[in-house]
């Protein structure tokens, strides 16, 4: 057992493995527990002893006195290890909502794990090819739901869930570190005040660091929220750090400087333009990535990172709260999607053909993009329409991409959706397009920099409050995130509330047609595409060619495409299929509602 440290806490102390005193339990940890003096005084009282400030030994006294029900006690982003010497067992634990990544391995009862899948990928025996359902899940979504991965056999622990492994077998449970017991707020009045008890909760603890921190700020409702409770709980001006880019659907500097005057921040800008060497970069996002989450934003926030890490160790932003207060597009879409399958489906068909007529442009999601998906969306069932949404290559578009195409796997993730109306997308996108695509993209491009990324909005009593908030406190008409919004309407700039959503990622369509232009071609020339042995190149160079002469907007599935390839190339995956008689894990998706 190893682990790479990022000192937060107790700098000189907590140095891991951290074993307990007579060396039968064994530690290591990456993430930050954030009730840790909280628990260490309960633990105290309970006879235990501390030599160190650091939140790792309140970890080992909480598994020594409570076993693996420590984990549930726990608030904060973490991926836990712990090895019981005298037992012969051992145990990996995720935080509740997926914050800290966790994989591991499990062949003819040998299991290797990490918090990040290269360590995985070093071992001999680990085979590297591609796995066929991750794949089916990449080209859907651009992103792999957990608990699959993109590498044949190596799997994600769930977000709330523990792995325990004895005598060569594994078995893995749920612990529930989130209820949805308590009554729902009465009135609006009564549901700001407690969201505003909340905030203030989460954001004050999350500021404690013996290092300097700093606010993620993008203009927008969530990370401009975060900064107004942590600017009355900071002693003295905060580092604030914001990417801009070149173009009116882009360019979010002007809300950005006017929240920075508002709080009176130290402010640092990157702008993300054409002139940086993006190549070299999006060849670095495949070494630090593991696996290619083709989220366009994950340039920007390699150099985000990269800009913050100059000034601060530690960062706030505002991840997580349009997943728990709807505040996506598609949640609009998902109820535009029931009155306009009210029409019958040959009027729809012919609003998606004269649609695909308007000229394409090169905005971020311009109106005919999002025309074209709606129209599109509404020929599909609603779940399947949620996803395709935010997706990219559709089913039919899939078999004719792919050489060789197995059935879809679709299915058993739309089993996965539970409840009704909004909360039935909303407890899907928390439970896999959150961890399994936002937090990722962060954990990786931050911790590449030697940067930890702490999103308080996903602090477990505030995801808990969320479970129980009632859906027009959400989505209210077509004002998204309403209870937010409520509440910090007398404390941010006015054109902060009344803004639209721009969202973070880079201008893909308009790159591919300029600066990136030598990169796809390259990247998805006839010789790469087909030494990959994955995709038809017919396909592929239609694709290319329809974008380039500006036929349609496919830049996000070209992105997936490119970044894919290159991620293969770089770690040497091959296409094949696992040879007869090795022993795989079973797998299931859990059923994880319960720990939400």
């Amino acid at each position: 057992m190893g682990s790479v440290r990022l000192r937060i806490l107790d700098l000189n102390g907590g140095d891991q493995p951290l074993l307990s005193r007579d060396r039968n339990v064994a530690v290591i940890f990456n993430g930050e527990i954030f009730n840790h003096w909280e628990l260490r005084e309960e633990l105290t009282r309970r006879g235990h002893t501390f030599n160190t400030r650091c939140d790792t030994e309140v970890i080992l006294n909480a598994f020594l006195e409570w076993g693996s029900g420590c984990f549930a006690r726990f608030r904060g982003m973490f991926a836990v290890a712990v090895w019981v010497q005298s037992e012969k067992t051992l145990l990996l634990a995720r935080d509740h909502i997926g914050i800290k990544p966790l994989y591991y391995y499990l062949d003819r009862g040998e299991i290797y794990f990490g918090s990040e899948l290269k360590c995985i990928l070093e071992h001999p025996a680990v085979p590297r090819r591609i796995d066929n359902t991750g794949l089916d899940f990449f080209l859907s979504l651009n992103w792999v739901p957990g608990p699959y991965t993109l590498v044949e056999g190596i799997r994600k622990l769930m977000p709330g869930h523990f792995l325990q492994w004895r005598d060569g077998r594994i078995k893995v449970e749920r612990y529930n570190a989130i209820s949805g017991g308590a009554l729902s707020p009465r009135c609006l009045q009564e549901a700001t005040e407690e969201l505003d008890f909340l905030l203030d909760q989460a954001i004050r603890e999350q500021l404690v660091s013996d290092v300097p921190v700093g606010v993620w700020l993008s203009g927008g409702l969530d990370s401009s929220t975060v900064l107004h409770y942590a600017a009355q709980r900071h002693s003295g001006p905060l580092h604030t750090f914001s990417i801009t880019f070149r173009g009116k659907s882009f360019d979010e500097s002007g809300y950005i400087r006017e929240v920075s005057r508002h709080f009176g921040t130290e402010h640092h800008e990157f702008d993300l333009n054409p002139d940086a060497d993006l190549a070299e970069a999006i060849e670095q996002i495949a070494y630090y990535s593991d696996e290619p989450g083709a989220d366009a934003g994950a340039l920007p926030a390699w150099y985000l990172a990269r800009m913050t890490r100059n000034d601060v160790t530690v960062v706030l932003s505002g991840e997580g709260s349009d997943e728990l207060f709807g505040g996506y597009l598609t949640y609009k879409a998902d109820r535009w999607h029931r009155f306009a399958t009210r029409f019958p489906q040959w009027l729809r068909r012919v609003a998606l053909t004269c649609v695909r007529q308007l000229p394409v442009s090169d905005e971020k999601i311009g109106l005919d993009y999002k025309l074209v998906r709606f129209f599109a969306g509404t020929l599909l069932s609603p779940d399947v329409a949620h996803l395709f949404w935010n997706g990219v290559f559709s089913e039919l578009e899939k078999q004719k991409l792919l050489r060789t195409c197995d059935p879809s796997c679709f299915a058993q993730l739309l089993e996965q959706m539970k409840g009704q109306h909004l909360n039935r997308y909303l407890d899907f996108d928390q439970r896999f397009y959150l961890p399994d695509n936002i937090l990722y993209k962060v954990d990786r491009m931050s911790m590449a920099h030697s940067l930890e990324v702490r999103p308080p909005f996903l602090d477990s009593r505030i995801v808990e409050y969320s479970r129980r908030l009632p859906e027009h406190f959400k989505l209210n008409g077509s004002t998204s995130k309403y209870v937010l919004r409520s509440l910090m309407k007398q404390r941010l700039p006015s054109s902060v509330l009344s803004r639209p959503k721009i969202g973070f990622d880079i201008p893909i369509h308009e790159w591919f047609r300029g600066v990136l232009r030598p990169l796809l071609l390259e990247t998805l020339s006839r010789e790469n595409v087909e030494a990959s042995g994955l995709f038809d190149w017919q396909v592929v160079r239609r694709l290319v060619k329809d974008h380039l002469e500006r036929r349609a907007n496919v830049g996000y599935h070209l992105w997936g495409l490119v970044v894919l390839l290159i991620w293969m190339k770089r770690w040497k995956i091959e296409v094949g299929r696992r040879e007869e008689g090795a022993a795989l894990l079973p797998i299931e998706i859990p059923d994880v509602v319960g720990s939400l």
